[in-house]
């Protein structure tokens, strides 16, 4: 029992380092901008256009990342960690180790992902 709960600190711990350092690149990828504002020939708009979408779906990835921390803060502080949403049964130890924000025993992941 003091194993898990050592494991649930350290967890804990991870995912609120890991939210704080997505919150600082949100809030850095917020400030960049793509463009100068000059007047660019088609090849330059190309480029931005490009680094744009880049730029918004790596915006997306991290907030989607936030929501799972956020997601999985809730369920430490509700006392629901580590128990799979779907079956009930804990989720190993050892997943949530190396998948953090896993709601799901990897059982019920692949019939989720299916």
């Amino acid at each position: 029992m003091k194993e898990r709960k050592t494991l649930l600190d350290k967890i804990k711990q991870n995912l609120l380092r890991r939210k704080l350092e997505m919150n600082n690149q949100l809030t850095m990828h917020s400030h960049e901008k793509v463009s100068d504002g000059q007047v660019q020939d088609t090849a330059d708009e190309a480029l931005t256009l490009s680094m744009e979408k880049l730029q918004n779906s790596l915006q997306k990835t991290e907030m989607d990342e936030l929501r799972l921390i956020d997601s999985a803060l809730g369920r430490i502080s509700r006392d629901e960690y580590g128990i799979c949403v779907d079956c009930g049964e804990p989720i190993s130890e050892r997943r949530l180790e190396n998948f953090p924000y896993a709601a799901r025993c990897i059982i019920c992941q692949e019939e989720f992902e299916q």
